[in-house]
Parts: C-alpha cells; structure tokens; sequence
C-alpha cells in the first residue's frame, strides 16, 4: 500500500511539474503576443511614432501656410490702399507706363541644343 501510494505521489508530482512548465511555457507565449501587439499592432508603439511625425510634419505646414497668408492678406491690403502698390503691380506684371517712358524689354535667350546626345546602337 505504501509503495501504490509512493507511485501515486511520484506521479502526481510529475503531472503537477509538467502542468506548471506548460503553464509557464503558455504564458511566456501570452506575453511575446501582447508585447508583439504593443509594439507593431494597430495601435502599437511603432504606427504612434508614425503618426506623431505625421502631425509635426502637418503643423509646420499649417504654420508656413498661415505665413504665406498673412503675406499675401498684407499685399491684398496695400493694393486696396496704396496706389504705389498698384503701380508697382501694373509696371511689372501688365508694363504699363507713364506717358513719356518707353519700356525695352529683351528678348529671352534660346537655349542651344545639348552637346551631348544620346545616340542609337
């Protein structure tokens, strides 16, 4: 009875260290999975940083367009109350003139064919 007992023991014993190793083994698996997930998931550590460079990358934008809107409000404004302004645009942009100037304008230089061409085999 006590040797059926002392197998019984041993056995239980064997079952209750395997059962622990596979415990063990089933949680170090749950846990490679949720780091995995936390690192390269939907929602990972690795798609936040993209999206928080997105965001800087989008604000400096949003800052240069503010800028250049506040420039070009600035220049709407003047040619709204400054007549030097409006001269100035109508000589560059329509070459208008005052009686008595004469405008000489140039003409735009042609470009020479490139020396080096590619030439069929």
């Amino acid at each position: 009875m006590k040797k059926v007992q002392a197998l019984v023991e041993a056995l239980a014993a064997k079952l209750y260290q395997g059962r622990r190793k596979g415990a063990t083994l089933v949680l170090c698996l749950i846990a490679i999975w949720v780091a995995y997930h936390v690192v390269f998931g939907a929602n990972g550590t690795m798609v936040y940083a993209h999206k928080r460079e997105e965001h800087r990358a989008l604000n400096k934008e949003i800052q240069e367009l503010k800028q250049e809107n506040e420039q070009l409000t600035n220049h709407v404004d003047a040619l709204k109350n400054d007549p030097r302004t409006i001269e100035k645009e109508a000589r560059e942009q329509l070459r208008y003139a005052r009686p008595g100037e004469v405008i000489y304008t140039l003409p735009q230089p042609t470009r020479k064919p490139s020396t080096f061409t590619a030439e069929k085999r």
